[in-house]
């Protein structure tokens, strides 16, 4: 795994470490028994201060997602998520598709991900909105 930093971002330098952890597991990329990078490699490739890499393999592995070995390393210990890899990658290919069609359409990257947001919004809100009513249904 290689770390990328946007230092324009606005997000805490460790946090983006984290998030990158997330993702990678989330899309299969790691998994659970592979290594992560050691904080050595990884402030030499970002030039960034090894408190940084410290915090943010401490908040990892406050989140039980890898455990440091002394002497060894940092290894991930489970994955996060629900849907399997099979999933992901069909729906990987149908998201592909519909990028495809909205491109088509003329949609830019910034209209892509203010529909996307858009629409994660809606169906968060729409599936709360669920939840609660079968709660009161329930009572």
């Amino acid at each position: 795994m290689e770390f990328q930093l946007d230092r324009g971002s606005g997000v805490a330098t460790y946090l983006q470490l984290v998030h990158q952890v997330k993702q990678a597991l989330r899309l299969g990329t790691l998994r659970p028994g592979d290594q992560l990078p050691t904080a050595r490699e990884v402030v030499e490739k970002l030039a960034i201060n090894p408190n940084t890499v410290l915090k943010a393999y401490r908040e990892l592995e406050r989140e039980g997602l890898v455990t440091g070995r002394p002497g060894l390393g940092t290894f991930v210990e489970r994955g996060v998520g629900g849907a399997g890899l099979a999933e992901h990658a069909r729906l990987r290919r149908g998201l592909a598709a519909w990028v495809r069609e909205a491109r088509d359409a003329g949609l830019d990257q910034e209209d892509l991900r203010a529909l996307f947001a858009a629409v994660l919004s809606d169906t968060a809100l729409s599936d709360g909105q669920r939840e609660g009513a079968g709660r009161e249904g329930a009572a």
